[in-house]
């Protein structure tokens, strides 16, 4: 203490000084002409005539606050922690809340400890350049109408919350069971606060007395607003509203719509899910920071955003500001409207500049509880069958650039259906943990695609496979090839087979992000041109079509779900 009390009164040289900046003050919205003076790893000072052992002219750049992601599952970039860490921190991230729910649900909490321990190896000379706070997810599985590797009930919550791991729990996405006063939720729910740890949200449309009831639990935050009206109505009862900018969906326009002057401290930014090909091509946060302000968001409030208010939110009390006693943890950009990147300083320690991380990543770490997760019972053509019966059969239609399904009726025909031709596609939902030979059957309606079968092993929340097509035979192939390839995407069509193999937990793949960027946009390039619409990601909407917490009709390994009634429908209904 008396160290950075000296280096601050300057009777002791800093170990860095950032000089010529134009700091931005996250606690008056005012920009400042001065120095950053940094003492073991934390800032002493912001003013002038400061030295330092090592300077650094930022030349009349913006002076941030390292950016901090207030929800993320680092899976669904599809690339290992420690390739997610090279493109993140190039872009400003330094520090992520990270929710290793799809890993959990495959592997158990050695997934979480996978996510930890690989990212606490990364150094940058002598900092971890990526810090993450980590949640105990909260819905392993995510809903009882599926099958997943794993299952964490109260009583493991108890004992596992307690933890140095874990940061706090992960979003509750079971928000049914909370409003019911389900026993063995209260019980995570009540372990995290006996912990005094923080409790993340997951609440689509809910409002009203239900709202607060959530709220009431201690439920601390919310990704999930549909409209405007609902971000100011969970501002308005004391949650964060975690604006999403993810690659799957977001709500920024309806977040732009939402914030004011008063309540801008009550939104965060998060992305949720974002891949690889975004990571390094628009960006982490720095990308929803410039993708707000072009909306019309003021850009004071959009760096709070993703700094300040996310400290406040989860506890953070030495991060999200640039002042003394804060971490030296600072980004410089050209400008707050564009944020484009020019240098990162973690704890002092320059780690990245001009879009490039001054991370070396060495051998990864690939522990034996993360790989070989693929395990099916053979699945033949005959297993995709689906028979009409002179009803009308139930088919997912799913929302242009969304999650959301909606249910519609086609004819069912007596006999066996055959969809080739139609503007229809079955879809199988096959049990890989296991290999208990539960496969669930559906419809989707819409999608496009024809001449063949794709499918991926990344399928929230329990990350079974899930496979479309219009042919049984294509449709039994894919299966066999992720079970060989250990999981991934595959897609089968009449000129040949394509795999491109997730080794880790059949989420995540080993390989340099540029070849998980190039082969995946390359195996979607080539689904795509198959016929898939062009408002649907050929491979990722499909993981989204299993998860059976987002209305309206989902398909799971034991059935097809209508989340109004929380449980399963028959795909055909005769007499209707």
């Amino acid at each position: 203490m008396k160290h950075l009390i000296d280096c601050a009164m300057k009777r002791e040289t800093c170990d860095l000084v950032i000089k010529n900046a134009r700091v931005f003050n996250v606690y008056t919205g005012e920009t400042e002409e001065k120095e950053i003076a940094i003492a073991d790893g934390h800032i002493v000072a912001v003013g002038e005539g400061y030295e330092g052992a090592r300077e650094y002219d930022a030349a009349g750049k913006v002076a941030l606050p390292s950016f901090l992601d207030a929800h993320i599952h680092v899976e669904s970039s599809m690339l290992s922690p420690e390739e997610f860490a090279f493109f993140s921190v190039a872009h400003g991230t330094g520090g992520i809340v990270a929710d290793p729910h799809e890993l959990v649900n495959v592997c158990g909490i050695a997934g979480a400890e996978y996510v930890k321990e690989a990212l606490s190896r990364l150094r940058c000379g002598e900092v971890q350049p990526l810090d993450v706070f980590l949640q105990l997810p909260s819905c392993v599985p995510a809903t009882p109408l599926e099958t997943s590797g794993a299952k964490i009930d109260g009583r493991e919550t108890e004992r596992e919350i307690t933890r140095d791991l874990f940061f706090g729990l992960g979003e509750m996405m079971n928000f049914p069971a909370v409003l019911a006063g389900d026993e063995d939720v209260l019980r995570k729910l009540q372990a995290a606060r006996d912990a005094g740890k923080p409790i993340d949200g997951h609440a689509p449309g809910l409002n009203g007395n239900a709202l607060c009831a959530y709220r009431a639990a201690g439920i601390l935050t919310d990704h999930e607003s549909l409209t405007p009206e609902e971000c100011r109505e969970k501002a308005a009862r004391g949650m964060y509203v975690q604006i999403r900018c993810g690659s799957s969906t977001n709500n920024l326009e309806d977040a732009v719509k939402a914030v004011d002057g008063f309540n801008f401290r009550r939104f965060v930014l998060c992305t949720d899910d974002k891949n690889a090909a975004e990571l390094s091509g628009r960006g982490h946060l720095d990308d929803a920071m410039r993708r707000l302000v072009a909306l019309g968001m003021d850009a004071r409030y959009a760096v709070c955003a993703a700094t300040s208010n996310v400290a406040d939110c989860y506890g953070l009390k030495d991060r999200g500001a640039i002042a003394p006693g804060c971490l030296g943890d600072v980004v410089l950009v050209d400008d707050m409207k564009d944020f484009d990147v020019r240098a990162v300083f973690k704890r002092g320690v320059l780690v990245a500049e001009n879009g490039k991380t001054l991370l070396e990543i060495g051998e990864k770490y690939l522990p034996d509880a993360v790989r070989g997760t693929v395990k099916i019972k053979p699945v033949s053509p005959a297993d995709l069958r689906i028979e009409g019966h002179g009803g009308t059969f139930r088919a997912m239609e799913i929302m242009p650039h969304g999650l959301y399904t909606t249910e519609v009726r086609v004819p069912a025909p007596k006999g066996i259906l055959d969809v080739k031709g139609t503007d229809l596609n079955k879809l199988a939902v096959v049990e890989r943990h296991f290999a208990s030979g539960n496969i669930g059957l559906g419809l989707v309606k819409g999608y496009g695609f024809r001449g063949g079968a794709l499918g991926i092993s990344v399928a929230h929340d329990s990350h079974n496979l899930v496979v479309l097509g219009d042919d049984d035979g294509a449709m039994a192939r894919v299966c066999a090839l992720l079970q060989e390839a250990g999981g991934g995407m595959v897609l089968v069509h009449e000129g040949g087979e394509e795999v491109f193999p997730l080794d880790i937990a059949g989420l995540m793949s080993s390989l340099p992000a540029a070849k998980v960027v190039s082969r995946t946009r390359a195996i979607a390039e080539r689904a795509r041109a198959m016929g898939v619409k062009e408002y649907y990601e050929p491979f990722m909407t499909l993981a989204f079509l299993s998860l059976a917490v987002i209305p309206e009709l989902k398909l799971t390994d034991r059935g097809l779900v209508r989340l109004d009634k929380y449980d399963f429908v028959p795909l055909e209904e005769k007499f209707s």
